[in-house]
């Protein structure tokens, strides 16, 4: 099964029209079947948001959960005392995910400063070790995970640890992006995130603007059709292919990702019904 969403629902204006001042995932969950969440990479949600987020969902929907940053390193600060401390937190909060049956997975995104080396490799481990009854997605920002001389050693490590395998759409922009490795890593679940091909926006220009300008990107039919073939090869890798479309700067990726349903003749069912707020 192919899952198609966005990565959060608040930030595309299309979706909204006619729906008044009506921004959330009930509304959001009416065209998508899958999210993912951004909040928990910036702080371990409460379980309060964990729940109102699954009672907003239909039974079948699913959440991508960002981990968050103080576990995958962009910070050193992390406001916990331990790491184990800031583990069970963030075990504590998707509880509620978990036990609705709504956690697709949770997607550990590493900084681009975290390359390829034994103490990363071990860090890896502690973490699979650490959420080891979870479905852990594992996306790098550093190139020399995948260079021709590691790539299969990588790719074999991931599969002996179950990590998901993030495949990247992205520019290709020196060693702080990766390249698209057309290679699933687990047999249950495989997770693609669009990013957009700003090449300029993608590392900082000088002008600061750099988080504004590196998502802004909107994909033509042609890109996604070379994606239309790519999927033929990883259904037969995969059972369940998770796709993201992160390009949001300019409000391209809903009708990016409609697009994409709408090219692989996907109709999905359970969604929440689409109703529209006419005053």
């Amino acid at each position: 099964m192919i899952y198609i969403g966005l990565a959060g629902w608040g930030d595309h204006p299309s979706l909204y029209k006619g729906t008044g001042t009506k921004k959330g995932l009930d509304v959001y969950s009416s065209y998508f079947p899958i999210v993912e969440l951004d909040s928990s990479f910036y702080a371990i949600q409460p379980k309060r948001n964990m729940e109102k987020w699954v009672r907003e969902t239909p039974d079948s929907f699913q959440f991508i959960v960002k981990a968050f940053q103080g576990m995958t390193t962009h910070q050193q600060t992390t406001g916990f005392e331990s790491k184990e401390e800031m583990f069970d937190a963030f075990l504590d909060s998707i509880q509620p995910m978990e036990k609705a049956d709504k956690l697709g997975m949770v997607l550990c995104q590493f900084p681009p400063w975290f390359d390829c080396k034994k103490e990363n490799v071990q860090y890896l481990r502690y973490m699979r070790e650490r959420l080891s009854e979870i479905p852990l997605a594992l996306e790098f920002r550093h190139q020399s995970w995948f260079l021709p001389e590691v790539c299969e050693r990588t790719l074999s490590f991931m599969n002996d640890e179950e990590w998901i395998h993030s495949i990247c759409d992205e520019p290709q922009a020196g060693m702080g992006s990766v390249p698209i490795i057309l290679k699933a890593t687990n047999p249950k679940k495989t997770l693609i995130r669009f990013h957009g091909r700003n090449l300029y926006g993608w590392n900082d220009p000088g002008d600061g603007r750099w988080r504004e300008v590196r998502y802004l990107y909107r994909y033509n039919s042609e890109e996604l059709k070379e994606w239309q073939v790519r999927l033929s090869t990883l259904n037969k890798e995969s059972e369940d292919i998770y796709i993201i479309f992160n390009n949001n700067s300019g409000g391209d990726a809903a009708e990016n990702a409609l697009e994409f349903i709408s090219m692989l003749e996907i109709d999905y069912k359970g969604l929440n019904p689409r109703q529209l707020d006419l005053f």
